[in-house]
C-alpha cells in the first residue's frame, strides 16, 4: 500500500544523509519533496499543509541544525508527526459493562461492510468472545442471506428473524437472542447506499437511538482514496462515529485514506483488512504502519503472523534439523508453504526492516510457485538426497513442474549453498566449544 510513498521518502532522507549540517535551504528542498510524495499518495491536501509546517518548525530548530546526524533528527520528526496524525496507540474496541455490547458497522455499498462483519466476528471469537451477527439491510436483495453464508463460513451464529421484519425488529430480536444464549457482542451489519443521502442517514440515526451501540464503526474502502475520507466525514457528522475499519489495504491503494481519515474525522482506525480471507483482519497499530512507511519494517507484525501459521512443535523440530545440518527439500517446501500462509509476499517483505532498500529483492509470488512445483516433482528419495539428481532426473523434474532445467539447476545450487552454510555454522560452534574446553571455560566470552 505505501510502497511508492516509502520509496520517495527514502530518497529524501538519503539526500539529507549526505549533508554534514542542515541549512534552511536543505530543509525547504526536502519538505517540498515530502509534500509532493504525500500528495501523490492521496493524503488530504489540508493535512499535508499542516503536517509540512509542523515538520518545518521543528526541523529548523537549533537542536537539528547543529546535530551531528541531522537526517536522523528529521526522520524522527517525520515519524513523530505521522504518529500524531494516525494516533500513537492502537485503539481497542469499547465494550458495555453489561453484555451484550452492540456494535454497528456502517458505510456505503461496495466497501466490504458485510464481509468485514464476518471478519470482525471471527477476530472477536478468536479472543474468547461470543459474537452474534445480524443483518439489518432489508433493502439490498440477498444482503441478509449473504451475511448468513459468511456466518456459516466462519462458524458463528447469525440471527435470521422474519422475512418481513424491519431493521428495528431485527435488532430487538438479536438482542433477545443474545441475552437468552449468552452472546456478549452483537455485530449489526447495517444498510448501505451507493451514495450518502438524507433517507439513509435518517434511518441509521433512528436505529442508533433505539439500539444505543457502544461502537459505530465506519467501513471504508481504501481503494477509493479521498472519497472514503469525505464519506467518513459525512457519516461522522450525522452518526458520531467511534472508529474506522479500512478494507482492501492489500490492493493498489496509495495509502492516503489511512493517513487522512483520522485527521479529518478525529476518530481512530481500529482495524484494517489486509486480504480477502476471513482471518485477514488486523488490529491497526499506528506505530507499526509508520515504521513501514519510513522503511523501518514491522518486526512485531511479522512475528505475530509467523506464530499464527507455524506450530511451535514444528518450529522446534526445524531448529534441531538446522543445528544438525539435516535440512531437506521436504523441510524447505514446508517453510515455503508457511511463508505463503503469512500473506502476500509483498506484505511480508514490507515488514522486514530495510527490505525496501535492498537491491534484487522482489515480491514475486510466481517464483515461490515455481520453487514449490519443482520440489513437488521430486521423489521422496530425491528430496532427502538431492545429490542423486543427475541430468536425466533434472529433465524429468523440469517437465513435471512446468519449469526449465536451468531453473531446476538454480534451485539445486542455492539449496547446496544453504546447506554448506549450515554446516559451516555448525562447525563454527563446535570449534568454539572445543576451544572453550581447552581454556577451561564453560563457553567463550
Amino acid at each position: 500500500m505505501f510502497e511508492a510513498l516509502t520509496e520517495k521518502l527514502g530518497r529524501v532522507f538519503k539526500t539529507l544523509r549526505g549533508e554534514g549540517k542542515l541549512s534552511p535551504e536543505h530543509v525547504d528542498r526536502a519538505l517540498a519533496e515530502i509534500r509532493v510524495a504525500l500528495l501523490e499518495a492521496d493524503v488530504h491536501f489540508k493535512l499535508v499543509g499542516e503536517l509540512i509546517e509542523r515538520i518545518r518548525a521543528q526541523a529548523l530548530g537549533q537542536e537539528v541544525m547543529t546535530a551531528l546526524s541531522p537526517d536522523a533528527h528529521v526522520v524522527k520528526i517525520v515519524r513523530d508527526e505521522l504518529l500524531d496524525l494516525l494516533g500513537r496507540q492502537a485503539a481497542p474496541l469499547t465494550l458495555a459493562k453489561k453484555p451484550p455490547s452492540v456494535i454497528f458497522l456502517v458505510g456505503l455499498q461496495g466497501s466490504g461492510k458485510t464481509t468485514t462483519t464476518g471478519k470482525l466476528g471471527r477476530h472477536l471469537a478468536s479472543r474468547g468472545h461470543r459474537p452474534l451477527m445480524v443483518s439489518t439491510d432489508v433493502r439490498r436483495p440477498a444482503a441478509r442471506e449473504q451475511l448468513a453464508q459468511i456466518a456459516r463460513a466462519v462458524g458463528l451464529p447469525c440471527y435470521a428473524g422474519g422475512e418481513t421484519d424491519s431493521p428495528h425488529v431485527l435488532l430487538k430480536g438479536a438482542r433477545r437472542e443474545a441475552e437468552l444464549s449468552a452472546y456478549d457482542i452483537i455485530l449489526a451489519d447495517t444498510q448501505g447506499r451507493l451514495h450518502v443521502d438524507d433517507e439513509l442517514m435518517g434511518e441509521l440515526e433512528e436505529m442508533k437511538r433505539a439500539a444505543s451501540p457502544v461502537e459505530t464503526l465506519f467501513v471504508a474502502d481504501a481503494m477509493t482514496g479521498q472519497d472514503a475520507v469525505r464519506s467518513a466525514d459525512t457519516f461522522h457528522q450525522r452518526l458520531a462515529l467511534t472508529g474506522v475499519i479500512l478494507t482492501k489495504l492489500d490492493g493498489d491503494a496509495r495509502g492516503g485514506a489511512a493517513l487522512s481519515i483520522r485527521g479529518v474525522t478525529g476518530q481512530p482506525i481500529k482495524f484494517i483488512g489486509v486480504g480477502e480471507k476471513y482471518d485477514q483482519l488486523e488490529v491497526f497499530h499506528p506505530d507499526r504502519i509508520v515504521s513501514r512507511i519510513l522503511g523501518m519494517g514491522d518486526v512485531l507484525s511479522l512475528v505475530e503472523r509467523a506464530e499464527a501459521v507455524v506450530e511451535r512443535k514444528k518450529a522446534e523440530e526445524l531448529e534441531q534439523k538446522l543445528r544438525k545440518a539435516d535440512f531437506t527439500f521436504a523441510d524447505f517446501r514446508e517453510q515455503l508453504r508457511a511463508l505463503r500462509k503469512m500473506g502476500p509476499l509483498e506484505q511480508v517483505l514490507a515488514m522486514i526492516p530495510g527490505a525496501s532498500q535492498m537491491k534484487g529483492v522482489e515480491a514475486d509470488e510466481r517464483k515461490l510457485t515455481h520453487l514449490e512445483a519443482i520440489i513437488d516433482s521430486m521423489t521422496p528419495l530425491e528430496r532427502r538426497r538431492p545429490d542423486l539428481i543427475d541430468g536425466r532426473r533434472r529433465r524429468r523434474i523440469a517437465r513435471g513442474s512446468g519449469t526449465s532445467v536451468q531453473q531446476v539447476n538454480q534451485l539445486l545450487r542455492q539449496f547446496a549453498a544453504m546447506c554448506r552454510m549450515m554446516k559451516a555454522m555448525r562447525g563454527g560452534k563446535a570449534a568454539e566449544a572445543a576451544l572453550a574446553r581447552r581454556l577451561g571455560l564453560s563457553r567463550l566470552p
